[in-house]
């Protein structure tokens, strides 16, 4: 059974979620926020699989709500999908950057918000190719923008530094196995050393670390 925590403002929202998730046999609501703070407060009790944040409530935001959820220890296990009515790229880079593993639009389809909650609580980022070219397309052409190397990318070989940058410019396993003329099975390797080596918790993260190494279009 995959465990989901709902933060959102609107109780009618809250409602609405609660009735889809529900509604499968193995998804199960074990807690509702109506603000940040209580986001956190009831993740750090019910240590869900999968929290759905909206970004714009009282007290704190879903962005700062997920950085403290992320960071805490006893809730490595536990994934964030941020749901918002803004499809804005700040939105999504700053929600990646504090460490959540998914960005969904409240006018997703009910069938693609469920397929993303279990496919998050499996540890895989819910990150589109079209979303990640998007956020980093905005941000890279930024005049002040400065890399900051991840303190481990000198434990990558230059294959894998290779794959970051490709996983950041939005392209999948297949797609790189294209690029690099390798197996798919061989790409999904790199990744996966990649992401251990900087202790990436997903793959969106590791195209936060991409962008903020350089290594993006390097």
């Amino acid at each position: 059974m995959i465990t989901v925590v709902l933060a959102d403002d609107q109780d009618l929202v809250r409602i609405g979620l609660r009735a889809l998730v529900e509604s499968e046999d193995d998804l199960t609501v074990v807690g509702e926020a109506a603000d940040g703070l209580a986001a956190v407060e009831t993740t750090r009790r019910e240590r869900p699989d999968v929290v759905l944040m909206d970004v714009r409530m009282p007290g704190i935001d879903g962005i700062e709500a997920t950085r403290r959820i992320v960071a805490d220890p006893g809730l490595a296990g536990t994934r964030v999908i941020v749901l918002t009515t803004f499809e804005l790229d700040e939105y999504v880079f700053d929600a990646l950057r504090h460490g959540a593993s998914g960005f969904l639009t409240k006018d997703t389809r009910p069938a693609e918000l469920l397929r993303a909650i279990r496919l998050v609580a499996d540890g895989e980022a819910l990150l589109s190719p079209s979303v990640t070219r998007r956020v980093v397309r905005e941000f890279a052409t930024r005049p002040a923008r400065v890399p900051r190397p991840h303190p481990r990318l000198g434990t990558l070989t230059e294959r894998e530094r290779e794959v970051v940058g490709l996983v950041g410019e939005g392209l999948s396993n297949i797609e790189i196995a294209e690029r690099l003329v390798v197996s798919p099975a061989t790409a999904r390797t790199h990744v996966s050393r990649a992401m251990v080596k900087l202790g990436a918790r997903d793959r969106a993260q590791l195209v936060v670390f991409a962008y903020q190494s350089g290594l993006v279009g390097s």
